[in-house]
């Protein structure tokens, strides 16, 4: 299924893979998990599994009948490197980016051992772009592996942000996003810990895009941090946004 996304930092999404498993505590209220329920008693029939992970080939060349450029979000009802997922699978849907050379993809995982270790196997267009999701300074090993591909953006969700990353090591980032909890059961997140992060991309002139701070209710919390909003991208995203700026986002 693909869809107009909410996510404030992309358009829409495409998953040709539903369905994952817990690996670290930012997956403890995973969001994905509560849709994907939700989606199976609707009777949508990408998620007749619910949240067991499951393979979908007939999603596979979706972007390539979207004329128009779009941000696309890569599985965000699931992780493209999680170990069930063929290396086989993973460069069919990396042929698919690299033939749809009119969007821009943000590929998310949590699983960045295996992301360093299949890296080399994979083609990197420009198009794609390589991110990893870092709750808390236990997972700031990630960011190491990341480095180590050959991704032509390379950026860090620090969402949920469930625990202070301090000293964190940004050389060879393009770009941060930071964003608290949300829905039932979400953990809060502390000011400092958003500021330390944004203080150090500041610094080291990486682009900083404060997405929430979350909270049962999200809406109400918002989005400022210290008075405005931080947007930031990396330049090859401004630029792009400018040449189909009034396009829209409809992913058909």
């Amino acid at each position: 299924m693909a869809a107009n996304s909410k996510i404030e930092w992309t358009e829409c999404t495409w998953n040709p893979v539903t369905g994952c498993t817990k690996v670290s505590p930012g997956c403890l209220n995973c969001y994905a998990e509560r849709m994907a329920k939700r989606l199976r008693a609707m009777g949508q029939p990408n998620y007749r599994n619910g949240f067991r992970l499951t393979l979908h080939l007939h999603m596979l060349d979706l972007p390539l009948h979207w004329r128009q450029p779009r941000m696309i979000f890569v599985n965000s009802m699931s992780d493209l490197f999680h170990e069930d997922v063929p290396l086989e699978f993973i460069l069919k849907v990396f042929n698919v980016m690299q033939r749809a050379s009119q969007h821009c993809f943000q590929i998310l995982t949590k699983r960045s051992k295996r992301l360093a270790r299949l890296g080399p196997q994979l083609p990197w267009p420009g198009n794609v772009w390589m991110g990893v999701t870092v709750e808390n300074g236990d997972y700031a090993c990630r960011i190491e592996d990341l480095k180590q591909t050959g991704a032509a953006v390379k950026f860090i969700s620090f969402e949920p942000l469930i625990g202070p990353v301090s000293h964190v090591v940004l050389d060879g980032i393009d770009w941060a996003i930071v964003g608290g909890e949300s829905g039932p059961g979400a953990r809060p997140m502390q000011p400092v810990w958003v500021t330390e992060i944004r203080d150090r991309c500041l610094a080291e002139k990486i682009p900083f895009f404060f997405k929430q701070w979350g909270g049962v209710n999200k809406k109400v919390n918002g989005r400022l941090l210290e008075d405005r909003t931080w947007d930031e991208k990396p330049q090859s995203l401004v630029r792009r946004e400018s040449s189909y700026a009034g396009i829209g986002a409809a992913c058909g």
